[in-house]
């Protein structure tokens, strides 16, 4: 009998004691390192983890199997608002929130038999982690990589709290909890990322074909190498504000300059206010304003009307010392160039726009060859390339050469030059939160900016704080913010910013090769062994974000000497160019389908003015209820009509009149759910849980790696898990129906034709499997060859008493390739076929590739051509046999007769060509 529970909890149990996955370095040996994105620990594990880890953990368990060093570790990814939140929200601090979660995750994934080796297990919100954080901080301080300014940044008003741009969604909402960013000027610190960004666009070339097309791309584009050129432009004597005597702005297209009507700067520019002259500085102030409540992505995408405000300010033309207005506009952000562009409305679609609003000149700069354009009748702007006029000495060149002459132009005259401009913006790491790394530096009065002596490491979370859910939490603890100043000894008081959380996980992975290393981060001699990770696995959603943070910091770590790689180091490319990852697996989401309410409603023929009365009876309710209309239930319960249904079934008014809510939910959902990623809001989660509890790790695991191969999203559907269930269930009573001839002496070992071609379909499968689990990946394929294997297997009918030694190693080698996927079911049935050794530290067989050598192979045979027989034969027959088998077959007779042979063609082991006259 198949007692999933038992047998899970028996191996599980088996591999603990054992140490069955425990991993230490060992340079006579090749090592993996195999890794997928460590989770944070919010409470419950989902679905996408489940995948994402049994992917991972397929691949550690193959890769043991076929003789590496395998290291594969499990951590946590501790820190983050959420925690916080929970102590606002609970009344729990976030240690022990975190903590306890931890906690019961660690249970749920020991409970689908991952084999990690949780030894090398980190949680980043403890001190023996975030030493490291804040020693690493203090060295790039030293370098010059991190630094403090006071500059504008993305800003959640409901977060209260400093965001990346890459934090900020496409919507212009905060990455966490969706409100819209707002632009702030703050004192902050900052990682000089932009001092890496040629050597991160560079080495992505390195990744190809190792990593995802669309990630590389998208990394390219977040990078944003331009080519073009700065330029100054002067601002008039009597506007400059202070000091401030040039505006700088940067183009890729230099050979428009002559064009420049208007200046435009973005209303976060430092600039912004201080051109604003007396009479303009309400209206400059409103609209800075009202921009900083826009949202960004508008502001780029087109979807806003080109708007602007002059702030009264001039700026003189570098070439032609004309005076040139300076506006403020929508389209123009901080996050590209300088924040300050040249406008050329003849030849930019966005300048041409604002041009027409403000009635500003349009000047034309650049013609097509043999053609001329006119500013008055232009209805768009001319973007191309072509010849160069009104540009002075310029004049007739091709505009592509008159980039050159005219950037070499400014360079002679002190007002420009060739510059490479990126998109990428030093990283802001300030939050202003709590549940994060304590930034490591100390304000004094006297000194400045102190860091913290190494031998005050680490810089401890006080635990006496209250979440009010306003501010910093941090500010308010005088016993941490008060302190002395390392230096002079005099009061001083402490940075209450915490670090960005993707601080903690750009460096996690080198933290695994040695996590109870004392002197530094990581043991470098360790580092070198391990590193660099092998295969990567997460989703494509940490593209920019994690992925392209983790790059810059081992390269930063390289050039701070913590490792180093010489020649005969196996990765040594990718160690060199300070690479964390090789290979990198991005896995698609699981989705479930769900119902919305419109689409709930249509089908029961019910409308929202529609008493709920008939609603339940519709669901097939019955009872009195208070009278209310469909719509007013939905709007008092605050469920629009885009909304989900099943809130609405599942609401205690209507569930108490339904017999089988559940059942109508899943009626439904199946004929007209819509299919989306699996969320809490849309009531089509399903609870990993759960599903072991009804059918175990092995076959939960089975199903999700079986269901679509890992790079593409599936859909989740319970009667094919049940199928996983039922196919194991099958696989376990086969084995144990026939463990007896596992004890069985067998003299005679010759095998029938049979048993021939079931020992040719088990290396066939032995050697398909091999390959997709080594190099492709793609484990639906693999699986559905075991369950065709298994299939043969079943219906295996000996005939000599040999047949039972292919029968034999049939069930063996079955058992093994299954052992990766569905390990706990695999080691239960190895042992119950006598075996004394673990499956999990089985060597993987090798294919007899003389067992794939067919003993007869069909032939089609063609009569000029066309196919009009086939005939069966040994694989070496020779031509002349074969020859005379084929004319004494009547069909090829049949077509032969009064016809004259011109030619007898035979592709060896392919077909046969009989060509007549």
């Amino acid at each position: 009998m198949y007692d999933f529970k038992n047998i899970e909890e028996k191996w599980q149990k088996i591999w603990n004691e054992k140490n069955t996955f425990k991993s230490e370095a060992d340079k006579k040996k090749k090592k993996y390192y195999v890794l997928e994105m460590f989770p944070y620990p919010s409470g419950k594990i989902h679905m996408g983890h489940v995948r994402n880890y049994t992917i991972g953990d397929v691949i550690a368990r193959f890769k043991r199997m076929f003789g590496f060093n395998v290291i594969h570790p499990m951590g946590w990814d501790a820190f983050g608002l959420p925690a916080e939140n929970a102590a606002i929200n609970r009344g729990v601090h976030p240690k022990d929130w975190t903590l306890s979660n931890i906690n019961y995750m660690k249970k749920e994934l020991k409970r689908l038999g991952f084999s990690y080796d949780w030894d090398r297990e980190i949680a980043t919100c403890l001190p023996d982690y975030y030493k490291w954080n804040q020693w690493i901080f203090l060295r790039m301080l030293e370098k010059g990589i991190a630094y403090r300014a006071k500059t504008t940044v993305n800003w959640c008003p409901n977060c209260q709290t400093v965001l990346a741009n890459e934090q900020v969604d496409e919507e212009g909402g905060c990455w966490r909890c969706g409100t819209t960013v707002e632009q702030k000027e703050i004192d902050s610190w900052y990682l000089k990322i932009t001092n890496y960004a040629e050597e991160l666009l560079k080495d992505l070339e390195l990744l190809k074909g190792h990593w995802p097309d669309p990630v590389i791309e998208m990394q390219r584009n977040w990078i944003g190498k331009s080519t073009g050129a700065k330029i100054k432009f002067p601002i008039k004597e009597s506007d400059r504000p202070e000091s401030i005597d040039v505006i700088e702005v940067f183009t890729t297209r230099p050979d428009t300059l002559f064009g420049v009507t208007y200046l435009v700067l973005a209303p976060e520019h430092p600039l912004a206010e201080k051109l604003a002259k007396e009479e303009q500085k309400e209206k400059v102030k409103a609209f800075i304003e009202k921009m900083r409540r826009t949202e960004k992505r508008k502001r780029t995408t087109g979807e806003l009307e080109k708007e602007g405000v002059f702030t009264g300010s001039y700026v003189i033309h570098p070439l032609t010392g004309e005076e040139i207005p300076v506006y403020l506009a929508n389209f123009v952000l901080m996050d590209y160039g300088t924040g300050a562009v040249m406008s050329v409305p003849a030849h930019d679609q966005r300048d041409f726009e604002f041009a027409k609003k403000y009635n500003l000149p349009i000047k034309i700069v650049i013609t097509p060859e043999n053609e001329e354009l006119l500013p008055e009748t232009m209805e768009k702007a001319y973007e191309k390339h072509g010849i160069v006029v009104n540009s002075g000495k310029f004049n007739g060149m091709k505009s592509t050469d008159a980039k050159k002459a005219i950037t070499e132009e400014l360079e002679k005259k002190g007002l420009g030059g060739k510059t490479v401009q990126y998109r990428l913006r030093d990283w802001n790491i300030s939050r202003q939160r709590y549940w994060g790394t304590p930034i490591p530096v100390i304000y004094c009065e006297k000194c400045g900016i102190v860091p913290v002596p190494n031998e005050e490491l680490p810089v401890k979370l006080p635990e006496n704080v209250e979440f009010t859910g306003e501010g910093n939490p941090l500010s308010k603890v005088e016993s941490f913010v008060n302190t002395t100043c390392p230096k002079c000894g005099s009061p001083a008081k402490r940075e209450t910013d915490t670090m960005d959380t993707f601080f903690d996980s750009s460096w996690y992975f080198l933290r695994y090769c040695s996590p109870k290393f004392e002197k530094a981060p990581f043991d470098t001699e360790k580092a070198e062994y391990w590193m660099v990770v092998d295969q990567y696995i997460g989703g494509i959603e940490h593209a920019v974000l994690h992925l392209l943070y983790s790059r810059f910091f081992t390269k930063v770590l390289r050039d701070l000497g913590l490792f180093k790689a010489n020649e005969t180091h196996r990765q040594y490319d990718f160690f060199k160019a300070g690479e964390p990852f090789q290979n990198l697996l991005t896995q698609g989401m699981v989705c479930k389908r769900w119902i919305k309410v419109k689409t709930a409603l249509s089908v029961l023929n019910i409308s929202e003015s529609d008493d709920i009365e008939k609603l339940i009876e519709a669901l097939g309710g019955k009872g009195e209820t208070t009278g209310k209309t469909v719509g007013e239930f939905l709007s008092e319960n605050r469920i629009g009509s885009g909304d989900n249904f099943l809130l609405v079934i599942t609401h205690p008014e209507i569930k108490k009149y339904l017999e089988n809510p559940e059942e109508i939910l899943d009626n439904l959902v199946k004929e007209y759910g819509e299919l989306s990623k699996m969320s809490k809001s849309k009531l089509n989660i399903v609870n990993p849980a759960e599903m072991i509890e009804r059918y175990g790790a092995d076959a939960t695991r089975l199903y999700i790696l079986f269901a679509a191969p890992p790079e593409t999203e599936f859909e989740w559907k319970m009667e094919d898990i049940d199928g996983a269930y039922r196919f194991l269930r099958r696989v376990f009573t086969f084995v144990e129906e026939n463990k007896n001839l596992f004890s069985k002496e067998i003299k005679n070992t010759e095998l029938s034709k049979v048993g021939r071609d079931l020992r040719r379909k088990t290396h066939e499968t032995l050697k398909k499997v091999t390959d997709e689990f080594n190099e492709r990946f793609k484990f639906n394929t693999a699986i559905a060859a075991i369950m065709e294997l298994f299939n043969a297997i079943s219906r295996f009918k000996p005939e000599k008493e040999g047949d039972e030694n292919a029968l034999k190693e049939a069930i063996e080698l079955l058992i093994i390739m299954l052992s990766p996927v569905t390990p706990h079911i695999a080691e239960e049935m190895w042992e119950m076929t006598g075996h004394k050794t673990l499956i999990s530290t089985e060597k993987w067989p090798e294919v007899d590739e003389k067992a794939l050598v067919k003993d007869e192979i069909e032939l089609p045979i063609q009569i000029n051509g066309k196919v009009r027989d086939r005939i069966t034969v040994a694989p070496d027959i020779k031509e002349e046999e074969l020859k005379k088998l084929v004319f004494e077959r009547e069909k090829v007779k049949k077509y032969m007769e009064g016809k004259e042979l011109k030619k007898f063609i035979y592709v060896k082991g392919r077909l046969i060509n009989v060509v007549v006259k």
